[in-house]
């Protein structure tokens, strides 16, 4: 079963391990949505800003990004994209392993969806997953 099955996902994170996780979970959920997948904040504004067709992700998605990444780290991705008029309404999950209150608010700040760390993240698992699945099928994503 696809759930909202236009709707993108890009996971925003660089560890290789983490994603395999996230991508069994998906599988095992039966989401199918297309995922793309960036180590890090410079690779993700790539795909949200590529005309290269293999390497971009176009409207609607979601974004489930990482807070602690090389080069460009969560928060200095979230400034970017809501600077950006073509993605500043982006719809943004945090799944980090941050646990920092100051990293909470800051995202917050930038209008994220929720915040989620990833210690215990296998118990929390199947919560977080129901809410993603919650949001493809009621959410009207903005185009």
């Amino acid at each position: 079963m696809k759930i909202k099955d236009e709707v993108s996902i890009l996971l925003v994170d660089d560890d290789d391990v983490d994603i395999i996780g996230l991508k069994r979970a998906f599988k095992r959920r039966n989401i199918y949505n297309p995922v793309h997948r960036a180590k890090d904040g410079i690779e993700a504004l790539e795909f949200l800003s590529s005309v290269d067709k293999t390497k971009s992700i176009s409207k609607p998605y979601l974004i489930i990004l990482d807070i602690n990444m090389p080069r460009m780290n969560g928060i200095e991705f979230l400034e970017q994209i809501r600077g950006n008029s073509k993605h500043k309404n982006a719809i943004v999950f945090v799944l980090t392993t941050s646990q920092y209150d100051e990293d909470k608010i800051k995202a917050y700040s930038y209008n994220i969806a929720g915040y989620i760390t990833k210690s215990n993240f296998g118990e929390k698992t199947d919560k977080f997953l129901d809410i993603i699945e919650s949001y493809l099928e009621i959410v009207d994503f903005p185009c």
